[in-house]
């Protein structure tokens, strides 16, 4: 048995009180960079984030070098009467720690702090994120760092919690992380015999006699080996973010809670984000539109995958105020669509709402970046829509406190499946993510909420449908649960490439899906990168499809291929089976969106899923749960108003009164309490 690979022990978390204070209340505001500002400066800064309805302000995060001007030099003062001036303005504090932009002096004096990239370049000082997360020595300056801000705020009552860094991104390969890898291998395997049977070396003469011999870079490569190379960078996140988490516990105890900010627009797999939430208190990320307008579904999804990394509700520590400075066209978003933006991210599971940014610096690389105030201090024509926002979350705020998504449908994730896929792709327009939202869109059509949640791990037994539309590796532990959960009750759907691959990114020597192959009582015979679209039913299945055969008589056939490539015509395409009290189903392929449809809607009623109330076009239907209430969320998305009958009397929580019907505007926002 291979060891498991090393994640770093058990964080101590805040306690259930502080804890609790994240989720207690809807929160409003903003980043705000009082070191870029005369501190004259600052009491009306505060004064308008205020008369906006912000209860909450971020600082800190990009501050190192003011905090500690030359080595072991600390000026926390500042930093001090900034948090104690947000207290008599009446808001709280999140402490951003300064550690993805080191100061000059220390990347000049400790050269060897520097990030190397995977073509042995360099990096220099200027931007973000140009440190080795595996440099001992930039662990331990930052330790130093975040041990002072710990210490000069730790009795700072409005400070109620932490952001470690900002948007973890790149690795580093540098010889101190080259050696981090070694050690992590020989703990992960023990051998090198077992390392190079798991990765097949055999394979092109691969065969490692020598720990040395392991490369380290961004090849494309053995597949085995770069699944193990993006768990090995998990782990040297997970491991840089701890230090900063132990040094915080270490001066304020649990009084406080600790997450991040994940960027990557959700969907970034570099590294695994269940294993990299495990440490924290709750999940955090940062939600932009960049070019174009907001897509409801793919943003909610990715709200919906972000709610899965801790199961829990989260906070949006950014998002745009209009508009961002780093998409191709960077435009505004229209009149009414950064309210609905907020709203859709709260009917997700969001307790928070932080804009990047609050004023625009003088100068910088985001200089252009859309705010709330511009640089001489005055509101921007964006502030009156955010006003409105601050006076919806404050009516609001009490009917959601204590409630999130729950939904009797999950959705199954997992990164090591997303690598292998990426890693040999076998179609260039084979987009996992594309994939995933085919089969979200008619679920949460039918749906108010929509889990999204890791396969490896998240409880199944309370779902009625769980759906994985590309589990490509599934390991011994993952399809004993999935039986469990199938005979137990539950239906299970897989998507086409399920099952291919075992945890060493090993093709396996059972038929897809592999190890559930029994229990579905057929196999796929035969898969296909499609260069041209073919029938499937009444419909078409495009880029991929997989040729099913029945292998047990009590196997069904759902779907079959029409005309096709001569190999798939007339062949099965989806197949199902009753599997204990439960059922189990495979879409070998991608489908139009009518079959799509169609599958869905039949295993909703197979599996006794009861549908939300039905809504006109573009608009959007969130319900949020808890302590006996049921809040039911509306967002127009469209460029028209729609009329929404509801399906009883309901208390309108923005409006007043009770409603049995609306019309909501473009952008629209209605928030109802049954």
């Amino acid at each position: 048995m291979l060891a498991a690979p090393p994640a770093g022990a058990e964080v101590a978390k805040a306690t259930p009180a502080a804890a609790a204070v994240a989720h207690e209340r809807l929160w409003l505001g903003s980043a705000w960079y009082p070191e870029q500002w005369p501190e004259a400066a600052w009491d009306e800064d505060l004064r308008l984030m205020k008369a906006h309805g912000a209860n909450v302000v971020r600082i800190g995060e990009y501050a190192w070098s003011r905090m500690e001007p030359a080595e072991g030099q600390y000026d926390m003062d500042w930093l001090v009467r900034a948090t104690r001036l947000a207290a008599k303005h009446g808001l709280k504090v999140v402490v951003g720690t300064p550690t993805d932009t080191p100061p000059a002096w220390l990347t000049q004096k400790y050269p060897d702090t520097l990030q190397v990239d995977g073509t042995g370049k360099t990096l220099g000082h200027g931007g973000r994120r140009q440190f080795s997360i595996s440099s001992r020595r930039y662990r331990d300056l930052s330790r130093a760092i975040v041990t002072q801000m710990a210490r000069a705020l730790k009795d700072e009552p409005n400070v109620i919690g932490w952001q470690i860094g900002n948007e973890p991104t790149d690795e580093s390969y540098d010889p101190e992380a080259r050696a981090a890898w070694v050690a992590w291998l020989k703990q992960r395997y023990g051998s090198l015999d077992r390392l190079n049977a798991a990765w097949t070396t055999a394979y092109w003469s691969q065969t490692y006699t020598d720990w040395s011999q392991v490369p380290f870079n961004t090849d494309h490569a053995n597949p085995g080996w770069m699944l193990e190379l993006k768990r090995f960078i998990t782990a040297q996140w997970r491991g840089f973010h701890q230090n900063q988490i132990d040094a915080i516990r270490a001066v304020v105890g649990g009084n406080q809670f600790i997450t991040i900010n994940f960027g990557g627009l959700g969907w970034a797999n570099r590294f695994d984000r269940y294993e990299m939430n495990r440490d924290l208190d709750f999940a955090s990320w940062d939600e932009y539109v960049g070019s174009g307008h907001l897509k409801p579904w793919r943003a909610g999804a990715s709200h919906d995958l972000v709610r899965g990394w801790k199961r829990k509700n989260f906070w949006v520590m950014e998002t745009q105020p209009g508009f961002v400075n780093w998409a191709g066209v960077s435009n505004m978003l229209y009149p009414g669509e950064t309210r609905a933006l907020a709203w859709q991210a709260v009917g997700h599971g969001a307790d928070a709402i932080l804009y990047w940014q609050w004023r625009n610096a003088r100068n910088g690389q985001e200089t252009m970046h859309g705010s709330i105030v511009g640089p001489d201090g005055k509101p921007l024509p964006i502030y009156p829509e955010v006003q409105q926002i601050g006076r919806d979350m404050a009516k609001a705020s009490a009917a959601l406190a204590g409630t999130q998504p729950v939904s009797p449908v999950a959705i199954l994730q997992d990164y090591p499946s997303r690598w292998a896929i990426d890693f040999q792709l076998h179609h260039r327009d084979y987009d996992q993510i594309e994939v995933l939202l085919d089969y979200y869109r008619p679920l949460k059509d039918a749906l108010g909420a929509v889990d999204i949640v890791e396969a490896a791990a998240a409880p199944l037994a309370g779902y009625k449908l769980v759906v994985a539309p590309n589990l490509n590796i599934i390991t011994d532990a993952m399809a004993t649960r999935l039986t469990a959960y199938v005979r137990g009750g539950g239906h299970l759907i897989l998507g086409p490439r399920s099952g291919l691959k075992d945890e060493f990114n090993r093709l396996e020597t059972r038929r897809q899906p592999g190890p559930l192959a029994d229990l579905l009582g057929g196999q796929v015979e035969q898969f296909h990168a499609l260069d041209e679209a073919i029938e499937a039913g009444d419909g078409k299945a495009v880029v991929w499809a997989e040729q099913l055969s029945p292998a047990a008589p009590d196997t069904d056939v759902l779907l079959r291929y029409g005309k096709a490539n001569g190999w798939l015509d007339g062949k099965p395409a989806v197949i199902s089976r009753r599997a204990g009290k439960g059922r189990i189903t495979y879409v070998g392929a991608l489908v139009d969106d009518a079959v799509m449809k169609r599958l869905i809607d039949t295993a909703l009623r197979d599996a006794g899923v009861t549908r939300a109330f039905a809504v006109p076009a573009d608009v959007e239907l969130m319900t949020r749960e808890g302590g006996g209430r049921t809040i039911t969320i509306l967002v127009n998305h469209g460029r028209e108003a729609r009329d929404v009958a509801l399906p009883g009397s309901m208390t309108d929580v923005l409006g007043g009164g009770k409603v049995r019907k609306l019309t909501l505007p473009a952008e629209g926002v209605a928030v109802l309490q049954q």
